[in-house]
């Protein structure tokens, strides 16, 4: 009997027995003594099975039958519904014990052949699940782990078997419907393999993502394969362009020629692919090889010398190159994945000829244009190595630094690129950065793909891990301080302001974290923002300010050092002149210096004429905001008579409602509530006005949120 059939009887049995025992426990008498006619014969069947096996009833190439069919066990009367279910609770035990030990033999020999798959031995792989399925035919994984070793050996039929096999065993397997739609997709039956990639999410809606990109496949296989019929159908059909490109293709396996033959023939060959029938000509005819395996072209693609036939060979292979590569995903795949493109690409992003850069580019762009090509890109072509390649562009004031820059910028979109970033920022990429504001002087930059190229990094710092890399580098806030020195001159124009506006908010993002290096750089930082408070450029300001407000809590000298150079009458009047993002930063670091500074408490009391500006506040919208108001007017109700001065205003009643819980915040009831208890405190006119607002009960309510 085969192990298909095996398998089918083990399941046909278990449904058998199932049935007996839920017709005993019918209350339908008819029923239980049907059940108990089946169960005697099923016992028979078993007793008869057993001794079988045991040679004990064979004689002579015949076997005796006992003709009563049960005669060892009870009568049909005598049988009950307790006597069945012990005897089978005893062949269970029996069975259990058997099937355990063969439980064990073929976990085990479904180790060894895992590892011979994964050593790439799939024969023996494939002897080993088999071995393990003797022993246990219901086993699921076996099944599905010898279905993908079939599929290894393009075996896909037998795939689809153990798959079916596998979901006999599991109708839930997922395993199985994606095996087995890999399989069909080798069959090229792609409406099959979609079917059971789709039933994949009816399973398990959380695999969506996955099914999606099995889908993909599937998709990409079929194009392929629709576009390597309709090829072939044009070549044999006479077409002219399809009939030229095989031709070239056929002279250009000619060795030893010239450079010039060569370049000649790619030239007409770059002219004959005009769509995607003369790519996938192309790459079927092993086009591919021939360009990339002659080593008189070979020569040309690596050569330093300045040879101008051998210049304009390599530039011919890279057009060519482009064109059979240009929104064509399988040729992207063919020539992105051969072992000698990646050192080749890099080696001609470095060369010292400006074609032939510019020509790289723009092949590499051409992968940049899809999610594919630039999954491609990253899969093939080092991260690192590329990032640092195509910042030194942005030192050319041509088109040069602006394609690198488009394909920068492409790139870092990418989840891939960033996986990587988060492990080797420092070491591999921050020092490509740096280089560019500390190395280079910001006057030999192309402004506007500088600006690009800062404002990459500035997505990538909102990556949380690699914002903790680039905030916790010294070399990284030593280089931002002389781009923001080297952009603070106006005598070098508008593109120098943008530059340092996107600098200093590459600043504001790295000093989101908390770590010793912003500390120790924190009055150095201070001393530049602080310097470009009076800048009429209302970006550069806020993004000061900004950078001021997260800076100044880590670093207390910095504090010193801003309150010494006025930087609350600064505030005081950027407060007044509106702005909510900058009021918002601008009010916090008054929280912050009042709270460190008794000068600064005395400042805005002098510079802050009855606390007009700070009470105004409290009527914000935002939170945060009123917040860091009600604190900051807390730290100043210190200084003698300050809290006297608002005897007229209506900062009681406004901090009631703050405290009172009108805020989801609990900082702004904690603020609030601190700020009633030191104006009371410093003005007791203002007590009275508590006890007869019922304030002492509201501020009994906040105690909860001071800590």
């Amino acid at each position: 009997m085969s192990e298909d059939q095996n398998l089918e009887k083990f399941l046909n049995e278990v449904d058998e027995i199932s049935d007996i025992l839920h017709a005993l426990n019918s209350e339908d008498m008819s029923s239980q003594e049907r059940a108990i006619l089946k169960a005697d014969q099923k016992l028979a069947r078993i007793k008869k099975e057993e001794e079988d096996q045991d040679g004990i009833r064979t004689k002579s190439n015949r076997t005796l039958i006992n003709t009563s069919g049960r005669s060892s066990l009870p009568s049909k009367s005598e049988m009950s519904q307790e006597s069945f279910i012990a005897l089978l609770e005893k062949d269970a035990s029996e069975r259990t014990e058997k099937r355990r030990q063969n439980k064990a033999l073929a976990t085990a020999l479904k180790d060894l052949g895992n590892e011979a798959f994964a050593k790439g031995d799939y024969e023996t792989a494939i002897q080993r699940y088999s071995e393990g399925l003797e022993k246990m035919k219901d086993m699921q994984v076996l099944y599905t782990n010898r279905a993908q070793t079939y599929i290894k050996l393009k075996q896909y039929e037998n795939a689809i078997r153990d798959c079916e096999w596998a979901l006999k065993c599991d109708k839930t397997c997922v395993k199985a419907y994606v095996h087995m739609g890999k399989a069909h997709l080798g069959l090229k039956n792609y409406l099959k393999a979609r079917n059971c990639y789709k039933k994949i999410i009816d399973l398990d809606i959380s695999k969506e993502k996955l099914v999606k990109g099995y889908l993909k496949q599937v998709d990409f296989q079929e194009k392929k394969d629709n576009q390597e019929q309709k090829a072939l159908q044009e070549l044999a059909a006479g077409n002219q362009d399809a009939v030229s490109v095989t031709q070239l293709l056929t002279k250009l396996c000619k060795e030893e020629q010239s450079p010039l033959y060569y370049s000649g023939g790619i030239q007409l060959l770059v002219e004959a692919i005009k769509d995607c029938t003369a790519q996938t000509l192309f790459r079927i005819n092993n086009g591919f090889s021939i360009i990339g395996e002659n080593c008189i072209i070979n020569r040309s693609l690596v050569s330093e010398q300045e040879d101008v036939l051998e210049t304009d060979l390599c530039l011919s292979v890279l057009s060519l190159w482009k064109v059979v590569c240009n929104e064509n995903d399988e040729n992207q795949c063919v020539f992105i994945s051969h072992p000698k493109v990646n050192s080749l690409i890099f080696f001609m992003l470095t060369s010292k000829i400006p074609e032939i850069q510019s020509k790289t580019l723009a092949l590499l762009n051409v992968y940049s244009s899809t999610d594919e090509g630039r999954s491609l890109l990253l899969k093939h072509l080092k991260p690192s190595r590329l990032f640092e390649s195509l910042i030194k562009y942005v030192t050319f004031k041509d088109a040069r630094a602006r394609t690198a820059m488009d394909l920068l910028y492409s790139l870092t979109q990418e989840e891939r690129l960033r996986s990587h970033f988060r492990v080797n920022f420092t070491e591999e990429i921050l020092p490509s950065f740096t280089s560019l504001l500390k190395k280079q002087p910001l006057a030999v930059v192309n402004m506007e793909e500088g600006l690009r190229c800062i404002s990459v990094m500035g997505q990538l710092s909102e990556d949380e891990i690699i914002r903790k890399h680039m905030a916790a580098s010294s070399e990284f806030w030593d280089s931002c301080l002389l781009g923001v020195d080297e952009c603070n001159i106006p005598a070098l124009g508008e593109g120098h302001w943008d530059i340092l506006a996107t600098i200093l908010g590459l600043m504001f993002n790295a000093s989101l974290e908390a770590n010793s290096e912003i500390k120790e750089h924190g009055v150095d930082i201070s001393r530049r923002c602080l310097s470009l408070l009076s800048s009429k450029e209302g970006i550069v300001l806020t993004r000061s300010v900004g950078v001021l407000s997260r800076v100044l809590p880590q670093c207390t000298p910095a504090v010193d050092l801003s309150v010494k150079e006025g930087i609350v009458k600064k505030l005081i009047k950027l407060l007044r002149a509106g702005g909510k993002k900058t009021s918002l930063y601008a009010v916090k670091v008054l929280a912050v210096c009042t709270k460190e500074q008794t000068q600064a408490r005395k400042d805005i009391f002098k510079y802050d004429k009855n606390f007009g500006t700070l009470v105004n506040l409290l009527h914000s919208d935002d939170e945060i905001t009123v917040g860091n108001a009600a604190l900051c007017l807390g730290n100043c109700f210190d200084i003698p008579g300050a809290a006297s001065t608002l005897l007229q205003s209506d900062i009681l009643r406004l901090l009631l409602i703050h405290a009172g819980g009108d805020s989801r915040a609990p900082a702004v009831i904690q603020n609030a509530a601190i700020a009633l208890g030191k104006l009371s405190s410093a003005e007791p006119r203002f007590m009275t006005q508590l006890r007869q607002l019922h304030g002492i009960e509201i501020l009994n309510s906040c105690m909860k949120y001071i800590k």
